[in-house]
């Protein structure tokens, strides 16, 4: 394991002077992330405490946790409630002396990790002539600095959109772009702390990135617990120091579960009588495979709802465009970031919009809802017939899907599966507490071919009998 930098001069290790000018707590980002990039700070390393580093620097430690912040959004280092902020073990490959052991191990054959769509299906030409077209119509103030809330073009497109595709309430005024999901919430977070919260609820289990965010920017997350109906408010409810939740109604990650009508409603009763904010997290929606897509809890009330969209799930991640439609209130807040946020690349935001109007994102829409759907009932005629009497649970939307085990090990499996080109995920790790519930798989089959599912499940099957018995 690697070892803590037993008392560092953090003042002479971060080479601030050499980063590109700027506002100090981008400097010391770029100083962070190159040290660690060039191995100076190891992997597993825990940084400083943000008081002994300002302390050190001769800063405020606003500058700490922004820097902090903007490093786990990128991916770089991770923070958990309680416990050092640490650079990510292999968030980068830093060179070392020569491999003299075995080579490293191959990708896996079949990649079921959740959460990643069809990459295959990108519409590679479509989105070319969306950039060509953006290009050559772009004026040439659209080539100076971009706009802090996103280019109006794109926020008058969305805004039309989300009304139109995801039933929501929306103004071009209030749609603010930014670089994805987690970027987002990251930007409200930090409103949330500017406006004197302390503590954000986070579904349990849920998406395992946002804890540690909203621990970079100085928020304490609060699981609260899922059940077969979605977030369990009543629990929110018993915690009155709680004023923001972060919430996936549409379709939870990772148990599936949809947000039942009664508890939508009792969601936004609290939401009004503790003056709160649900943070709506809106990430595969349109993926719902027998019905009409569910309408947003934003179109509800949206002045009590932020919705949170993005293209990470609908086209790639690899795009970093998402979008946030907020009560002007919390647009205002949002304003105080401007200095520090720079939003996406001009020429993207107007080739989205350019794929918006030509109508190309709907129709990539209609035909991913037709993929998934025959991918998702491929995947569960073969694991009845692999593995029968095992549970499948999770809405018919998204690309994902939960495999109940008996009573066993689901980090066994996994460890199996990887040793037979095989790539899953378990449930534990998703949740606030490991071994916190009964074990289950978290079956992600957006990026896994059709032709490529019956090996797949094989292999799984031959896992799961080799721990589980049967």
């Amino acid at each position: 394991m690697p070892q803590d930098r037993p008392g560092p001069a953090w003042s002479t290790l971060l080479d601030l002077d050499g980063q590109p000018a700027g506002p100090l707590h981008r400097r010391l980002g770029s100083a962070l992330r190159s040290a660690v990039v060039t191995g100076r700070i190891a992997p597993g390393s825990a940084l400083p405490p943000s008081r002994v580093l300002a302390a050190d620097l001769g800063c405020s430690r606003w500058v700490i946790t922004e820097a902090y912040a903007q490093l786990v959004t990128e991916g770089y280092v991770e923070a958990r409630s309680g416990s050092a902020t640490r650079v990510r073990a292999g968030a980068v490959s830093v060179p070392g002396p020569a491999r003299t052991g075995p080579e490293p191990s191959r990708p896996p054959e079949f990649d079921m990790l959740p959460g990643v769509p069809d990459l295959r299906a990108f519409p590679r030409k479509r989105w070319a002539d969306a950039v060509r077209a953006a290009t050559s119509s772009m004026s040439s103030a659209d080539l100076g600095l971009p706009d802090w809330p996103g280019h109006p073009r794109l926020r008058q497109r969305l805004a039309a959109y989300l009304v139109r595709g995801r039933g929501a309430v929306a103004a071009a005024e209030n749609v603010v772009v930014c670089d994805g999901t987690l970027d987002g919430a990251v930007r409200l977070c930090r409103a949330l702390r500017r406006a004197g919260h302390t503590r954000v609820a986070v579904e349990d289990p849920g998406w395992s990135r946002l804890p540690a965010a909203l621990t970079a920017v100085g928020l304490t997350p609060v699981p609260v617990p899922v059940d077969g109906d979605g977030l369990r408010v009543d629990r929110l409810r018993a915690l009155p120091e709680v004023r923001a939740v972060v919430v996936a109604p549409a379709h939870q990650f990772p148990t599936g579960t949809v947000l039942s009508p009664a508890r939508r409603a009792e969601l936004l009763r609290w939401a009004r009588e503790a003056d709160g904010l649900v943070l709506e997290d809106d990430y595969d929606a349109e993926f719902r495979h027998e019905r009409r897509p569910i309408g947003t809890v934003q179109g509800m009330d949206p002045s009590r709802v932020v919705l949170m969209g993005s293209l990470s799930k609908t086209l790639s991640p690899a795009l970093r465009l998402g979008w946030l439609a907020a009560p002007p209130r919390w647009t205002e807040a949002l304003r105080a970031e401007e200095a520090a946020t720079t939003p996406p690349p001009v020429i993207d935001q107007l080739a989205f919009a350019e794929f918006l109007d030509a109508g190309w994102y709907d129709r990539h829409l209609r035909a991913s809802r037709l993929r998934y759907r025959r991918r998702r009932d491929l995947l569960l005629r073969e694991l009845a017939a692999a593995l029968p009497g095992l549970e499948v649970s999770g809405a018919a939307a998204g690309f994902h899907l939960l495999l109940h085990l008996p009573e066993c090990s689901a980090e066994r499996v996994v460890r199996r599966a990887a040793r037979r080109g095989l790539r899953l995920a378990g449930l534990d790790r998703y949740r606030a507490e490991p071994a916190g519930g009964s074990p289950a798989l978290v079956l992600g089959y957006g990026n896994l071919s059709d032709a490529a599912v019956p090996e797949a499940v094989h292999r799984l099957a031959a896992c799961v009998r080799a721990e589980c018995g049967g």
